[in-house]
């Protein structure tokens, strides 16, 4: 989720859930160390409960930026063993760690003693030619050793060579299955599934068919309302179903804020294009945020003029119905 779930986006689904865990996108620990990204590390009191995932290898490194991320006030600091991307190959981050579980195992040591807070690990269930069924259990064991408590795993291999970064989140076969195993296998471990979930009746069931957690990624980013609205009274059992329309309103302050700091509204408004995804009138929506926010001036009064043209299209579509 590089690049997509930064403060903005997160703002913008706690809105819509006020208990869902969020995460921000992956931050290296060479960018915060040595790159000057401490930038990156910037939210809002609002998001929380908000996780950290950190990219690296390097064991003493990621401890320190563990650190700086503990210091920084997020819940939870997680090591992403899952992402594909050349450029996070080429620094020996993400799935090709899956290749090195003693290495994984070094890091997570060295980030658990260097912080108070949890420290979790995303994970393939393999890459390449490896099988699954042999490896995950021994990487999974690895992590375990260590102390760590909670795992999300990617319920798909990563081909590092061969499939783009976008292939590799739909081609590799789901093996939901072999997640289960695990929890067999690890019953003490509290294992989240993530791949292919897009609505919120699917994490329902994975979650009543005996997994701990389910983490949604790219569903929860372009549909966000489908996925997080009744988020929290059909998962967490409280609260009340939020809109998105309320979700609009509730970030206007914060556009202000923005704007004010010297920001532009389409930096905020880009993570809002899903909200009415399916719902009549949600194209005028976005074309109205694409073509406008990124014009100097724009600002919450946009936001407000899509919504409006938004709901007259809508209202005209039921209208038509009726008749």
């Amino acid at each position: 989720m590089m690049d997509w779930t930064d403060r903005h986006c997160r703002y913008l689904h706690r809105q819509l859930s006020g208990e869902a865990l969020l995460y921000t996108e992956m931050v290296t620990s060479p960018a915060l160390l040595r790159g000057g990204a401490m930038h990156l590390l910037d939210h809002d009191v609002a998001e929380h409960p908000v996780a950290l995932q950190l990219g690296g290898s390097d064991p003493v490194e990621l401890a320190k930026a563990a650190r700086i991320g503990a210091d920084a006030g997020y819940d939870e600091i997680n090591l992403n063993v899952g992402c594909p991307s050349d450029r996070v190959q080429s620094g020996t981050f993400g799935a090709v760690l899956m290749r090195h579980p003693k290495l994984v195992a070094d890091c997570v040591s060295a980030m658990r003693a260097e912080v108070d807070i949890e420290v979790t690990v995303k994970c393939r269930i393999g890459v390449d030619d490896q099988d699954p069924e042999e490896v995950l259990p021994e990487f999974l064991a690895r992590v375990v050793g260590t102390g760590c408590e909670r795992v999300i795993i990617h319920a798909r291999k990563a081909w590092l060579k061969g499939l783009s970064p976008k292939e590799n989140r739909d081609v590799p076969p789901l093996d939901y299955e072999l997640v289960h195993k695990m929890k067999g296998y690890f019953p003490n471990l509290h294992i989240s599934i993530n791949g292919g979930i897009s609505t919120l009746d699917h994490a329902r069931d994975l979650l009543e068919s005996g997994l701990d957690g389910v983490m949604v990624g790219r569903a929860a980013y372009h549909q966000p309302s489908d996925i997080l609205s009744a988020a929290d009274p059909v998962i967490y059992g409280v609260g009340e179903v939020t809109n998105a329309e309320q979700a609009v309103h509730a970030m206007l302050p914060y556009i202000e804020a923005h704007l004010t700091a010297g920001g532009r509204l389409h930096q905020v408004t880009r993570h809002m294009l899903g909200l009415f995804a399916g719902r009549p009138g949600a194209r005028s929506w976005r074309r109205m945020l694409s073509e406008e926010a990124n014009k100097k001036g724009a600002g919450p009064e946009l936001v407000l003029a899509a919504l409006e043209h938004m709901s007259q299209i809508a209202q005209d579509v039921e209208a038509a119905q009726i008749s």
